[in-house]
């Protein structure tokens, strides 16, 4: 199992308006290819305005293959813009847990 950690910086501001975004559009769509959402968050202490999302994947063959259909999507193709507008920066992790995590 690996865990793909993506973190998003927004513009100030903007955290409301693209969780809405997420909750109403973008997460159903993303749910269909990626499977296993481990958490969706943002920040409150420390560098605001960011989000944080946790997928699992059973290898880097399954995520790569689930963001492939992912991004062929036309429903995700259209979805895109709303979100990319309010992104400043994006960082993504690919992460393996230890063999004593919970998560393992």
């Amino acid at each position: 199992m690996i865990y793909e950690m993506r973190t998003y910086r927004l513009r100030t501001g903007t955290v409301p308006s693209y969780l809405k975004l997420v909750e109403e559009e973008g997460i159903a769509i993303q749910r269909g290819y990626l499977g296993q959402l481990v958490g969706y968050f943002f920040s409150e202490i420390g560098p605001l305005n960011q989000i944080v999302h946790i997928w699992a994947f059973a290898d880097l063959n399954d995520r790569e293959r689930r963001r492939e259909a992912l991004a062929a999507d036309p429903a995700w193709q259209a979805f895109m813009p709303k979100i990319q507008a309010l992104i400043e920066t994006m960082e993504n992790k690919i992460l393996k847990p230890t063999r004593f995590s919970p998560l393992a």
